[in-house]
């Protein structure tokens, strides 16, 4: 059976936010404005996408 997957795109720095934050941001795998990684749909990734979902966007696929 084929997993789950989502599509996340950094689109706003993590320069000036909580050390928190930026950690989730690179638990993502995401470093660079406008990347894009594609990840496991898992309740860890989606809680990371949650806490900082205003400088990250699910693309659509």
């Amino acid at each position: 059976m084929a997993k789950k997957t989502v599509k996340v795109q950094l689109f706003k720095s993590p320069i000036g936010t909580q050390p928190k934050h930026r950690m989730s941001v690179k638990g993502l795998g995401l470093t660079k404005i406008n990347q894009v990684r594609e990840l496991e749909d898992t309740p860890a990734v989606r809680g990371m996408i949650n806490k900082v979902n205003y400088m990250v966007r699910v693309v659509e696929e």
